[in-house]
């Protein structure tokens, strides 16, 4: 009687993971010890998913133990890795479990750039190996009936969790095997076969008949139910549908019904109830007899219907001699109590016991994000703190420009250079002067061809490949069922629109750096001469001495030094804000795994405010400061100029000096930003490079999945009939013969070829026709050995002349297209391929006129490159990204 369902496990197609992972991870993670372990890791991962999915496994716990562990693996895996459609793309192929496939078709199959489908596929070969370990245990002892109850527990938690998760883990159809409503019976089928087993442990270990009886009870509900799920829907494949299930459950849900009566019977004899005895007993051996009748060829009843035969006898005998006890119909017995101890076991990984984290150290993606948002938070906040300083540093160096100092001080003789002057002149000289300005602005326009070229191309590679689905999308229509690419590649497309507006902006920005050059070029240029020729530049004045040792000169001198002291402040605290470091990944781990999910905005304001607020309070004091002092230094400098003595060549000669300083200043701002726009080109370049393996990356996964929809689509058209079924035309069909005894014998009809349906045939009475007719102009044989002669000799004047005296031409329907025939040529093929050129597929449909070609395989993908990370943060003058 022990026969039990198991499931057959699924196939998968091998997928490499170490190229793809392995770029990830050096693109993500600085080299480091943690780069290599993460390496090492995605090495094991692989090895795992072939020693899971690449080999035939043993129907033994250690090869059950392996598929946990890779689910447990995937489990982990997932929020540490951004897989998707549209960033780290990993296409995963499985066969349906069920299907066994057709001559020219191949088996079903679904590819999916998903991992939750890999994670459903690798769940069910768990609950299918499952069940396998639990069908070969031997229910004659203890430790076989606990296993085998354990493991079909597993696999109806399996399947249970599979029913409940695979539409929202996919987001689309799946293939029937992993469908809702089969695995949902899969797992109602494993149940009733847990709640078998412990009837067996309880028949064993020879428990009380009431208990026996509610525990069968128990199982022949499960039983019932799971055949309901069969019969009223279309769950499972046919094959394995009318072959297999259906049979074995409904036998299986009589004969534990049968046990229950038997056992009951047992109880009612105790209470001396024995007419309830004999009916019960009376319903059992229907209930075998149906079994047996029935379903013999998938379950052995012999042994039981042998003991309740004995048992009704029995009792038959002592009621009709002694009791004679009135026995009730089946309707009117009390109904037998149930009795549940098996329940789905619950799917929470880690499922192995022997699980490791392959990727321990590896934060979750939620986690990388917060932290790559947090750090675009802190960057910004570290460039307004350094922007605020620098800008109120250039306001003073202006304004003092203006008023010529600290140059009108050191200028009392009139006739040499003076020191503040004489040291930007060699400033600009150690820089590199005008041939060093000149130089970055040469570069500037060649670096923007680069990022420009290295856009355009990722988003050209898009656009074909978008261009292509469309095509193909507008050719199989309903199909074509994979994610459009416009749908696809809105985000990447996006991030594309962004680059080009930061690099429209950082033309702009090269634009006022030039102008700004052009500008100031001519006294740049003034400095960078040898101090003798920038002396005779300067244009000399009546000295000036007696201001020398004056107070006014001595308050002007000590607030330019408090002036220089916040300069050097700021450049300190500027210093010590770039240095702040703080790591936020222990705070966003701590909140993850609190609350399920991540506030960081609130984290990382609270953060940052506690980070910085010191800092920002020091640069507003600076601010406050710098204020009050040039105040200071315009009251001063306008009691220095009324004490000057003014003409002509002193104005001349302190306009020159302004200029002189001015130059060096806007020198010393043009040359920072033109390092700052060479830097924000080449790391744009890198981002950009980054920005198109992602592009190529996806393209190629869409190029390998079209591939492998194509070649789907070619097998499941192949499987189809080869042309559409029409009727023969009636003036190809023998006439009717006329009734009477002078009517000739009905030919044969002539066998139409497979596209046609095929026609009841007639006794022969002359050879077929042969495999290659003649030409329509050849006359064949009489369709009967009686001559034509024979025939009426007269037929209504009002219908059409027969058409069995006129040449029939070859035996074979016309076809529009072809005179008569099919014309073929040698060594002829249905399956023809045309003119397109499909690899591995040594079969195509027929195809009937005006139906279109199917494409070849696309053209070999793009290497696989690595993926992109966020920009670095660059200095405020250009545009942030």
């Amino acid at each position: 009687m022990a026969t039990f369902i198991s499931v057959p496990l699924k196939k998968s197609s091998e997928v490499d993971l170490v190229k793809p992972l392995s770029k990830f991870v050096t693109s993500t993670y600085p080299a480091s010890e943690d780069q290599g372990e993460y390496l090492r890791a995605v090495e094991e991962l692989n090895k795992l998913r072939k020693s899971a999915l690449g080999r035939p496994l043993d129907k033994h716990e250690s090869s059950l133990e392996i598929l946990l562990r890779y689910y447990d693996q995937l489990c982990a895996v997932e929020p540490k890795f951004p897989f998707s459609e549209n960033q780290l793309c990993l296409t995963f192929t499985w066969k349906d479990a069920f299907d066994k496939g057709s001559l020219f078709g191949g088996s079903v199959k679904l590819a999916l750039a998903s991992l939750g489908y890999e994670k459903t596929c690798v769940l069910f070969n768990v609950a299918a190996l499952a069940s396998q370990i639990a069908s070969e245990q031997n229910l004659d002892n203890d430790e076989g009936l606990k296993t085998s109850a354990k493991y079909y527990q597993l696999a109806s938690g399996a399947f249970g969790h599979i029913k409940d998760t695979v539409l929202s883990a996919l987001n689309r159809e799946p293939t029937m095997d992993i469908s809702p409503e089969t695995v949902g019976t899969l797992s109602l089928i494993m149940l009733a076969q847990a709640q078998e087993v412990f009837f067996l442990k309880a028949t064993s270990d020879k428990m009380k008949d009431a208990v026996i009886a509610k525990l069968a009870n128990q199982a022949a509900d499960f039983y019932g139910d799971a055949f309901k799920q069969c019969q009223y829907k279309d769950n499972l494949p046919k094959y394995f549908y009318f072959q297999e299930v259906l049979p074995v459950l409904a036998a299986k849900h009589c004969i534990m019904q049968a046990n229950a009566e038997l056992h009951q019977s047992v109880l009612a004899k105790q209470k001396k109830r024995f007419g309830e005895e004999i009916a019960r007993l009376q319903h059992a051996a229907e209930l075998v007899k149906t079994v047996a009748s029935r379903y013999d060829e998938y379950v052995s009843v012999k042994d039981l219907t042998d003991k309740i035969n004995r048992s009704l006898t029995a009792a038959k005998k002592d009621n009709d001699f002694i009791y004679h006890d009135r026995v009730p119909e089946v309707k009117d017995l009390e109904q037998i109590g149930k009795a549940a101890l098996v329940k789905p076991t619950a799917i929470t990984p880690p499922l192995s016991q022997k699980f490791s984290d392959l990727f321990e150290k590896m934060v979750p993606m939620a986690v990388q994000q917060s932290m790559s948002i947090y750090s675009q938070r802190k960057a910004e906040t570290v460039n307004r703190l350094v922007g605020t300083m620098r800008e109120a540093t250039n306001l003073c160096n202006g304004v003092l420009a203006s008023l010529n100092l600290p140059a009108a001080l050191e200028d009392l003789s009139g006739d040499s250079i003076p020191q503040s002057i004489a040291e930007k002149a060699r400033n600009v000289v150690q820089h590199g002067g005008l041939q060093s300005i000149e130089q970055l602005i040469k570069d500037l326009p060649e670096l923007l061809t680069r990022n420009r070229e290295i856009l355009d191309e990722s988003l050209k590679m898009l656009d074909n490949e978008e261009t292509t689905d469309n095509e193909l999308r507008t050719k199989f229509s309903q199909r074509w069922s994979r994610t459009p690419s416009g749908d696809l590649y809105k985000p990447l497309r996006s991030e594309g629109a962004n680059f080009r507006n930061i690099l429209d902006k950082a033309v702009q920005a090269d634009q006022v750096v030039r102008d700004r050059y052009n500008t100031h070029c001519d006294m740049i240029a003034l400095l960078c001469k040898p101090e003798n020729e920038l002396n005779a530049a300067i244009p000399s004045a009546n000295p000036t001495k007696t201001l020398q040792g004056s107070e006014v000169v001595n308050v002007l001198r000590s607030l330019l030094a408090q002036l220089e002291e916040v300069k050097k402040e700021r450049e300190t605290i500027e210093g010590e804000i770039k240095s702040v470091t703080f790591d936020m990944s222990t705070t966003f781990l701590t909140a993850l795994a609190q609350d399920g999910a991540i506030n960081e905005e609130q984290l990382s304001l609270g953060q940052l405010d506690q980070l910085y607020g010191s800092y920002n309070q020091r640069v507003q004091a600076s601010l406050r400061t710098q204020e009050e002092l040039l105040g200071k230094v315009q009251t001063s400098h306008q009691e220095f100029s009324s004490l000057k003595q003014s003409n002509a060549d002193s104005n001349q000669r302190e306009e020159v000096l302004k200029k002189l300083a001015s130059a060096h200043d806007s020198y010393m701002e043009i040359s920072n930003n033109l390092r700052e726009g060479t830097k924000f080109y080449n790391d744009l370049t890198e981002i950009l490079l980054k920005f198109q393996n992602k592009c190529s990356d996806i393209v190629f996964a869409r190029k390998t999945e079209r591939d492998e929809l194509l070649k789907d689509l070619q097998q499941s058209i192949a499987r189809e009939p080869s042309a559409p079924a029409f009727n023969v035309p009636a003036y190809q069909s023998t006439p009717a013969a006329p009734s009477g005894p002078a009517a000739p014998a009905p030919g044969p009809t002539p066998a139409p070829r497979t596209v046609f349906p095929v026609q009841p045939q007639q006794p022969e009475s002359k050879p077929q026709p042969p495999a290659r007719p003649p030409p329509p102009s050849v006359i064949p044989q009489a369709a009967s050995t009686t001559p034509a002669s024979s025939q009426p000799a007269a037929a209504p004047t009002n219908n059409p002349p027969p058409m069995a005296p006129q040449a029939q031409g070859p035996p074979y329907p016309t076809y529009q297209g072809y005179p008569g025939y099919y014309q073929m040529p040698m060594g002829y093929n249905p399956y023809a391929y045309g003119q397109y050129n499909m690899p591995n597929m040594p079969y195509m449909p027929y195809q009937t006129p005006g139906q279109g070609g199917y494409p070849g395989t696309a053209p070999a993908g793009q290497p696989y490159p690595g993926y992109p990370q966020q920009p670095p943060q660059q200095q405020p003058y250009y545009p942030q990204q």
